[in-house]
């Protein structure tokens, strides 16, 4: 795939997300509206979308995305498929030509669930099973990039500006109850494709503004579980980093939002003695996943979203509330094109999680 961007340039990047706690599915028109605002922070190096509750007939199944540098890995990641999955459905994800759109690898996707026998030889669950099966081939298929591996969601991503990549992918046929966005300015990192946001494992998602200063560190620590960060950009192993603690070690995202955003030790230290003896074991206990350096993130999950700054709150994030619909993005321009008239809009602070899920209201 071509890799473009090898210049340092001014940071930007957009972020905006929409969620329906009704469960009401809406068209992805919405999201590429309120992102195309915000065209001016990208720089057409990356753009993309995660949505969620878009393919209820195959809910039940693992949807992947994969992108192929070429026919032959193609053709060898599908006998990798066939010999550990069972595959419902295979097909081209369905795309259009769109002039600022080049270079496209090949684009399939497929709904799989994992054959019982080898499931059951494994002794995992479907879930480990699935997340390994993935990062081994991120990690020894050349060519073969699987992008999104979640059930009853996807990512579609691209190197172009975000609105670009939403006619690409005809995102306006598709309908969620949950849908983040963005478009990406890199400075440190290279523009391509599987390059682009959100990154996304099982059904976790992250679109992130920013840059992460402890990428060493983070990306040390969570290669120690079984992780391997391999498509070149920072956000990723943000993304392994919330599957370890959410799946493997159980933490609710609040906790997992007090380890990568932990409060400064001087405001622990002020805490009631619970309080501070439950943030003290969290910065203690997984003190490498702290994240530094400036960022706002949106983190996408099956039945819910979470909107999070860093400590000191160095990227714009403003959230608003229409009844029953949460909208999270960098600017407030984004929010107001799509809900002119919000019932309330504010900024979060430095390192507080707004998390919304199905049924239930932001906090």
């Amino acid at each position: 795939m071509k890799k473009e961007g090898e210049i340092r340039i001014s940071s930007g990047c957009a972020i905006s997300g929409i969620f329906c706690r009704d469960g009401r599915r809406i068209p992805g028109e919405a999201i590429r509206k309120s992102i195309a605002v915000m065209h001016s922070r990208s720089n057409g190096l990356g753009g993309g979308f995660a949505a969620y509750g878009i393919y209820p007939q195959y809910r039940d199944f693992f949807a992947l995305h994969i992108f192929y540098d070429s026919q032959s890995s193609r053709e060898e990641t599908e006998r990798f498929l066939d010999s550990h999955f069972d595959i419902i459905n295979l097909s081209k994800i369905p795309t259009r030509p769109t002039p600022r759109i080049q270079d496209a690898p090949l684009i399939w996707r497929y709904f799989v669930q994992p054959l019982p026998h080898m499931l059951q030889d494994s002794q995992l669950d479907e879930d480990e099973y699935t997340s390994r099966a993935v990062i081994r081939i991120n990690d020894s298929i050349e060519g073969s990039y699987v992008v999104s591996c979640g059930k009853d969601m996807g990512v579609f991503k691209a190197v172009g500006y975000p609105e670009d990549v939403a006619d690409f992918y005809r995102i306006e046929e598709y309908e969620g109850y949950s849908w983040t966005a963005h478009g990406r300015y890199p400075t440190n990192t290279p523009g391509w494709w599987a390059g682009a946001h959100p990154f996304s494992l099982l059904d976790l998602t992250v679109a992130h503004n920013g840059e992460i200063s402890s990428y060493d560190a983070n990306r040390r620590a969570v290669e120690m579980y079984g992780y391997s960060c391999n498509l070149l950009t920072d956000t990723e192993v943000i993304a392994y980093m919330l599957d370890y603690l959410t799946r493997k070690q159980g933490l609710t995202l609040r906790e997992c939002s007090e380890v990568i955003a932990a409060p400064f030790w001087s405001t622990i230290s002020m805490k009631g003695e619970e309080e501070r003896a439950r943030l003290s074991y969290l910065r203690k206990m997984f003190s490498s996943f702290l994240v530094t350096g400036p960022f706002s993130i949106l983190v996408g999950f099956r039945g819910g979203m979470m909107a999070l700054n860093d400590r000191l709150k160095l990227r714009s994030l403003v959230a608003a509330e229409k009844g029953s619909t949460v909208y999270f993005s960098s600017e407030e321009a984004a929010i107001r094109i799509i809900e002119e008239d919000p019932d309330r809009i504010w900024a979060p602070r430095g390192g507080e999680a707004v998390i919304v899920t199905l049924g239930r209201e932001a906090g």
